[in-house]
């Protein structure tokens, strides 16, 4: 058979012992089926809780409310012959060929026992034990003790790649019921699964903690037995779970296990052998089993078997009798045989491993083995592997044992994954989409494609998505389902297909919509909606905006939703709204005449946001965010009449704030005005009041004779050195009412100041020195302007008279 093109050839059909009666004529290849009809859409119709939902893998699911009286009937329990049935199509396939001895289970009755009296108690047991430790066989022994002792039977189910209970209780639902077309919403699934009254064999548990506990609650009249390796989250304390730890076997136990795989006694040497392997592997039966493997390997290749050391070599054996002699493996050989294991099997054999270590250890299903590696053969590869102690069983399937694929890897087999995985793909794309394979069928090889799909390019992703994730859909198998639309997404946008993005969208909006997660189905069908308007797809479009309408009828029905992203408020938030005043800075210089007044230490206060009150609790995203950043300023809150003890203390420290403010203005206005007049009182001075003469400074002395007034305004200024005129000269303005050169330029600060107003100093009797005036109009350090920093004025600003009468006195 071509290995791309699937070109079928005349081969020996298997048989029905063998495979499937579909899976032969499935995997084998486009024209396997002859003149097997084209393959056509498979619309299937399932009931999802209230709605109605159509798979369509042409156009996309619609969903409609479910109309009275055509819901499906109440789902009934299977008796006794359906759930033999089941359970014999949950064990992994037949392979072909003759059927292997299965290995013994040694050293096992005390914790067999145990577990079937703690089970027949309605007790619920945690089987501890390292990979390889013989977990599963032992769950198969317990299952056989275990038939008859409740209403439901023994269920078996595989707990691999599951971190929550919800795909787990509909597979159990699924085990029980007989419900063919129907998903259960969680709440109808709920109220089914506490009636369950079954044992429960969950094997790979990879889940713990709350999530376990969830599972046991929701099904209390279920007894679990729970097989999981000791790196799994452990139960919590409020479980009550028994404990059952599972170790290694005994040397004598060791040395009967590899006589019972190679079928003959051991010799010195070999026991010799396999004690220090027990030592090196703390007793594990997989290691065991396959240092069987390993022996009868050598057997084949010494031609030590009895039968064959009376006859003599024949011309046709494929290879020479006198073959060197092979020792036993090393003891590293045997604590890691993966790679010296598959130098000795078949070239099919090797392949289906190469194919396995690309799809991260999953082996597909072995009638898909001769389409996939090329060979007609390649489905005995599976029983040869698992005969080595390469395989074990997870499910209804086969993986790699524990170790195996690291080791492959190592020796160079993960080499060609990216070809391998790209094959695959291809193959499941087209192998899912034929209209002969049922969707059951497609849910079986799930983690297969999963596996191959995130292997595989973006065309081949595109493709098998496209084609896998209507199956999975009509399946029930929704967890797969929205992994293979989560995948098909990302790859069509990698790959530019906006017509398969637009779908895998709708898809989700879909999914989210039956799962009642209203948020991300709005998301979804937006996203979708928009996509298929950019491409004038009417048809899509009406159908996104359909399921649109029911998100939105959901929610106004006071559905309860997914719960949003909550932003907490702040710790400190309150009612009241605090400003926040600055620090007050002290000036740069201090006269020194003019001691610096205290400055008033003043706490920072942290500002406060409010908060919006509700009278109820914000359900949406939306809310939420308006809630914690609101977009227009609210109202402020209106305190209450009673003024709080706080707010009267801190009254009385404004009133002296206000009166030093107005005080400062006063002292400015009022040393302007009695500058001009005294300026305009001399005739003989020239009216100079446009230039420098505006300013409010007046100058402290003349160039000419001693208090001669009427010096000219281009005079130069006095030295530093002159001594200021007399206090009692008429003519020369107070000391207590001249401004600062640089404040009466500028307006008084009008910040508030929480600290309190220096009282009046009383005026000097000296005389003191003004600052001198430089001879340019530069820039000069200017003291600060705050009102609390300021000394007062040595006067009192006039309460009455007119506002000259300083000047007239």
């Amino acid at each position: 058979m071509d290995r791309t093109q699937g070109q079928a050839e005349p081969v020996e059909q298997p048989t029905a012992a063998s495979a499937p009666p579909a899976a032969a004529s499935e995997a084998a290849g486009p024209a396997a089926s002859g003149s097997a009809p084209a393959p056509v859409a498979r619309i299937v119709t399932l009931t999802a809780g209230d709605f109605t939902l159509t798979v369509n893998p042409v156009d996309g699911s619609e969903i409609e409310p479910r109309r009275p009286g055509t819901g499906a009937a109440v789902p009934v329990k299977r008796d006794a012959a359906d759930r033999s049935a089941r359970d014999a199509a949950a064990r992994p396939p037949v392979l072909p060929g003759p059927a292997a001895p299965a290995p013994p289970l040694l050293a096992r009755e005390e914790e067999r026992e145990r577990l079937v009296r703690l089970l027949g108690r309605g007790r619920s047991v945690r089987l501890t034990g390292p990979a390889g430790s013989g977990r599963s066989a032992l769950l198969d022994a317990v299952a056989a003790d275990c038939t008859g002792l409740a209403p439901d039977g023994v269920v078996r189910l595989s707990g691999y790649g599951h971190q929550q209970p919800g795909e787990l209780l509909h597979a159990l639902y699924a085990a029980v019921y007989q419900a063919s077309a129907e998903r259960p919403e969680r709440t109808q699934l709920l109220a089914r699964v506490r009636d369950i009254g079954a044992i429960v064999l969950l094997d790979d548990l990879e889940m713990g903690g709350t999530a376990l506990d969830e599972l046991l609650r929701a099904t209390p009249e279920c007894a679990y037995l729970l097989a999981a390796t000791p790196d799994t989250r452990a139960p919590s304390d409020d479980s009550h779970l028994e404990e059952v730890f599972l170790g290694g076997l005994g040397r004598a136990d060791c040395v009967e296990l590899l006589e019972a795989g190679t079928g003959r006694p051991l010799t010195e040497e070999e026991t010799a052998w396999a004690g220090d392997l027990r030592f090196a592997s703390e007793g594990l039966p997989l290691r065991f089993v396959q240092a069987a493997a390993l022996l009868r390997q050598r057997d084949e290749r010494n031609l030590s078997c009895a039968e064959d050391d009376d006859d003599e070599p024949g011309v046709f054996e494929e290879r020479p009798r006198d073959a060197a002699f092979v020792a036993l493996p090393t003891l590293a050989e045997g604590a890691a045989p993966a790679e010296l294991l598959a130098s000795r099997v078949s070239e099919s054999a090797r392949a289906a491993l190469r194919i396995a270590c690309a799809l991260g250890g999953e082996m597909p299903h072995h009638a898909h083995l001769p389409a996939l590696v090329g060979d007609t053969h390649a489905d005995a590869a599976v029983a040869e592997l698992l005969g080595c102690g390469l395989l074990t069983p997870v499910g209804t399937r086969y993986r790699l044992a524990a170790g195996v694929a690291r080791q492959l890897e190592e020796a160079g087999f993960g080499d060609t994954a990216a070809e391998e995985a790209r094959t695959a793909a291809r193959h499941y794309a087209w192998w899912t989409g034929h209209a002969s394979v049922t969707p059951e069928r497609v849910a079986s090889e799930a983690d297969a494609v999963l596996a191959a799909l995130a292997g595989a390019d973006v065309v081949a992703a595109v493709l098998l998505a496209r084609t896998a994730a209507p199956a999975f859909a009509a399946s029930r198998h929704w967890e797969a389902w929205e992994r293979v639309l989560r995948s098909g997404a990302e790859a069509a946008r990698k790959a530019g297909e906006v017509a398969e993005q637009a779908y895998f969208h709708h898809e989700l909006g879909v999914l989210a919509l039956c799962e009642g997660r209203l948020d991300r189905a709005r998301a979804e069908l937006e996203a979708s909606i928009g996509l298929k308007g950019a491409l004038a797809d009417k048809r899509g479009t009406v159908a996104g905006r359909r399921a649109l309408a029911l998100v939105t009828d959901r929610e106004k029905a006071g559905v309860e939703v997914s719960p949003p992203l909550r932003l907490e408020p702040p710790a400190a938030a309150s009612e009241a709204v605090t400003t926040a005043v600055p620090a007050v800075r002290a000036p740069k210089t201090v006269p020194k005449t003019a001691p610096a007044a205290p400055v008033a230490a003043v706490t920072p206060v942290t500002p406060v946001v409010p908060v919006i009150g509700r009278a109820a609790a914000p359900t949406t995203l939306s809310e939420v965010f308006e809630e914690a950043f609101p977009l227009d300023p609210k109202p402020a809150v209106v305190a209450a009449p009673a003024v709080p003890a706080p707010v009267r203390a801190a009254q009385p420290r404004r009133k002296p704030v206000l009166l030093a403010a107005a005080g400062a203005l006063t002292v400015v206005v009022l040393g302007t005005v009695v500058s001009l007049a005294m300026s305009g009182s001399d005739s003989g001075t020239p009216a100079d009041g446009v230039g420098p003469a505006v300013s409010s400074t007046p100058t402290a002395g003349t160039t000419g004779g001693a208090g001669v007034p009427g010096t000219g305004g281009n005079d130069p200024a006095p030295d530093p050195g002159t001594t200021a005129p007399d206090a009692s000269d008429p003519a020369a303005p107070e000391p207590g009412l001249s401004p600062d050169p640089n404040q009466s330029s500028r307006a008084p600060s009008r910040k508030p100041s929480t600290g309190p107003t220096p009282p009046s100093r009383t005026p000097s009797t000296t005389n003191p020195t003004p600052p001198s005036t430089p001879t340019s109009p530069g820039p000069k350090p200017t003291p600060s302007t705050d009102p609390t920093t300021q000394a007062p004025p040595t006067t009192p600003p006039p309460t009455t008279g007119p506002v000259g009468s300083p000047s007239s006195t």
